[in-house]
């Protein structure tokens, strides 16, 4: 398993690498004061710092021991190339692919299983990767791989709720999203009566907050699936401003 993960974190990674291969890296992206270098030196830095969770847990807790709110900004500041980064990625993969079976990796979230880890780079990269597509004005064709995306939002339903200080309700939802090429992706019992539907692709932009919810086919059924939507995200840590509508 862990090796598809990879196989699918390499090639989400080199559709941005062919974006920004030969980009201006000062053009601004739509996150606020971040340029192309940013978002691509965000994606080397967090790729280090999962690096290290995997191979020195104890580094990594004094990691997040010693952090100061600036930390994810600090790492996006950092001058990096594009060499750094493809190097970053290779050294990524070796590390999740030693971590023993059965071992949680810690991170800023809960801990995760390699192959969770492997998912989460791939989301952001695909997140990030959006952030500079927009600045570009580039068009990037949905695939598969938006399962994976679409995987972590459902994954951190409870986790949604509990970064927006809210109770995690106890009524399941169900999750109905229609793929790139047109095949059905579900998760959560068929008998569940809070629901959401819609395009996958819009479900993970929103997920990873790249798109206001107004600007997306995504509906919700029922109170709980109701209150989730607005806060579904895929990733660690708050849940941030978002993007405008459009």
């Amino acid at each position: 398993m862990i090796h598809e993960l990879l196989a699918d974190l390499r090639d989400e990674s080199r559709v941005l690498d062919d974006l920004v291969a030969g980009a201006d890296w000062s053009r601004p992206t739509p996150a606020p004061g971040w340029t192309i270098a940013h978002q691509v030196a965000h994606l080397r830095w967090t790729d280090r710092v999962a690096v290290l969770a995997a191979r020195d847990p104890a580094a990594f807790a004094e990691l997040l021991r010693t952090a100061t709110p600036d930390l994810v900004d600090r790492g996006a500041a950092e001058p990096v190339t594009l060499a750094d980064w493809r190097a970053g990625r290779e050294e990524l993969a070796g590390a999740l692919t030693a971590v023993p079976p059965g071992t949680r990796v810690p991170w800023f979230g809960p801990p995760m299983s390699p192959t969770s880890m492997a998912t989460a780079r791939l989301m952001e990269t695909w997140a990030h990767g959006q952030d500079v597509a927009d600045a570009l004005g580039a068009v990037r064709e949905p695939t598969r791989r938006l399962r994976h995306v679409a995987h972590l939002a459902v994954r951190a339903f409870g986790f949604a709720f509990l970064v927006n200080g809210l109770p995690v309700p106890p009524e399941p939802v169900r999750v109905e999203l229609t793929g790139p090429g047109g095949e059905p992706w579900a998760w959560g019992s068929e008998d569940a009566r809070d629901r959401i539907t819609g395009p996958a692709l819009d479900f993970c932009l929103l997920a990873t907050r790249r798109r206001h919810r107004d600007d997306l086919a995504v509906t919700a059924v029922g109170p709980v699936a109701t209150a989730w939507l607005p806060i579904a995200q895929a990733f660690a840590g708050p849940p941030g401003p978002g993007r405008e509508r459009s």
